[in-house]
């Protein structure tokens, strides 16, 4: 004789439940790395972003981080130079100098 789960449960909706909160996690925690911008300048600061062939301009405030580059791009620093960036490093401004830790 079989025994039935009377229980009420609904385990294959609570694993899909599970599975699709795993992949949004991930999902989401593998856009949290890359590259990230401090200002430890009190005045704001704009880099450039080169990535995948789009400019696009950076404004950080006095103080401010911001994570960007997931994947490796370009930078203009404040001061015009130039860095290519694989997406883990931290760029540091200061006195309107951007350094690359």
């Amino acid at each position: 004789m079989q025994k039935r789960n009377r229980g009420g449960g609904n385990t294959g909706n609570d694993m899909l439940k599970s599975v699709v909160a795993a992949v949004a996690l991930i999902a989401v925690g593998g856009t949290a790395f890359g590259a990230s911008a401090v200002n430890l300048d009190s005045e704001p600061r704009t880099i450039i972003v080169t990535e995948g062939g789009d400019k696009s301009e950076l404004s950080l405030a006095g103080g401010e981080t911001v994570e960007f580059c997931p994947s490796g791009c370009f930078v203009t620093m404040p001061n015009g130079d130039r860095e290519a960036l694989t997406g883990s490093e931290t760029v540091e401004i200061s006195g309107g100098i951007g350094r690359i830790k």
